[in-house]
């Protein structure tokens, strides 16, 4: 048998096995961004996987890169994850959030007017940003951002604050965990770029300052939950949602240390390019393994003859599947056997119905 297929236990988290489910934005959350019956089934569906990470979950209704993303803010939507979790650990799975705040990736059109928040209120480059809203015509479809503004020091005290209220969420929903999202150009990708931010206080400037906010971040997380419960996932040359980090070896071995400092169960790297042509996974890992002991999780593009190669190897422990999961409910079982695999369709993408969602056969 695969080494991918085996079981792990390591820096506390232990898993069946070392298939992942990427997160995944499917945006068919309803009325108040709360979760609908069809994603109970959509999860349990996955419970091959060893780890699922649900899809991007906002964690204020300040945050809205996508609209019709879950929530996890309010208690109606704790409600509703809980019946997520039930189901999804009736079929045998391991469920860990992913906390989202979108910073500037946003639209005042689905901010309830507001103007998105970001380190700096850089907006240059609006066009780079990647937002979708829900057309009246029930179709989705990419639509423009608008300009943010800088955050006050109050507003960034309340984003953290956020932070450890979605974590407690998270946790009085029934899931096993939590995913800080520090990738693809979203807010605490944002503070660590010195071109997104260019504050002159605490929080910006050098880089122990742009670390202050996602280090803030990581104890506000862990006053709700033990390490062993907490991941984080980067993207350290993402050219999504442009970040354009001049520097990004410094910033993420200084991020990669600060991760290993706190003792975070995993760090969850997100090869963004591959998708482009342009794979970074080696330079990631050359960044993150000489300064980070914990898992590893590898995502982009992966194909599964490939993961099989990565974790016996010993270049990650764990592979995560985004697209294939998509298409492959059962895909843990699927690579047990070598296939056959179900094509990704792109109906049902994001936003709709049943169809493109939970309507892919299983062996």
């Amino acid at each position: 048998m695969s080494k991918l297929l085996t079981p792990i236990d390591k820096n506390g988290l232990k898993l069946k096995n070392r298939v992942a489910m990427a997160p995944l934005t499917r945006c068919r959350a309803g009325e108040d961004d709360v979760p609908q019956p069809m994603s109970e089934l959509y999860y349990a569906q996955r419970a091959s996987a060893g780890l699922i990470i649900t899809e991007a979950t906002n964690i204020t209704p300040k945050s809205c890169a996508f609209e019709k993303a879950p929530g996890i803010y309010s208690a109606a939507q704790v409600q509703a994850w809980k019946k997520i979790s039930d189901k999804t650990h009736a079929a045998g799975g391991t469920l860990f959030m992913q906390l989202w705040h979108c910073g500037r990736v946003g639209s005042d059109a689905v901010l309830n007017g507001n103007a998105p928040l970001s380190p700096s209120g850089i907006n240059d480059d609006l066009h780079s940003l990647i937002v979708y809203g829900l057309m009246a015509n029930g179709r989705y479809a990419q639509i423009t951002a608008t300009p943010s503004k800088e955050m006050t020091i109050q507003e960034i005290e309340e984003t953290i604050s956020d932070y450890a209220h979605a974590t407690e969420n998270a946790l009085a929903a029934g899931l096993d965990g939590v995913e800080i999202h520090a990738a693809n150009g979203y807010l605490i990708h944002q503070f660590l770029s010195p071109t997104t931010n260019q504050r002159t206080d605490d929080f910006g400037g050098t880089l122990p300052k742009r670390l202050e906010f996602l280090k803030r971040v990581i104890e506000a997380v862990l006053s709700k939950a033990p390490k062993s419960k907490v991941g984080i996932r980067i993207s350290p040359f993402a050219a999504y949602n442009n970040t354009r980090d001049p520097n990004p070896e410094e910033t993420y071995v200084a991020v990669a240390k600060l991760v290993e400092e706190f003792g975070l169960a995993y760090m969850h790297l997100a090869d963004t390019n591959a998708w482009a042509g342009a794979p970074d996974m080696e330079k990631i890992l050359n960044i993150v393994k000489p300064n980070y002991s914990g898992c590893l999780i590898g995502n982009g593009g992966i194909e599964p003859d490939q993961a099989i190669n990565m974790v016996e190897s010993g270049q990650v422990d764990i592979v995560a599947f985004g697209r294939a999961f998509i298409a492959n409910p059962d895909l843990a079982i699927r690579i047990a056997q070598g296939g056959p695999y179900n094509e990704a369709r792109y109906v049902g993408w994001y936003g709709g119905d049943e169809e493109g969602y939970t309507d892919y056969p299983s062996l």
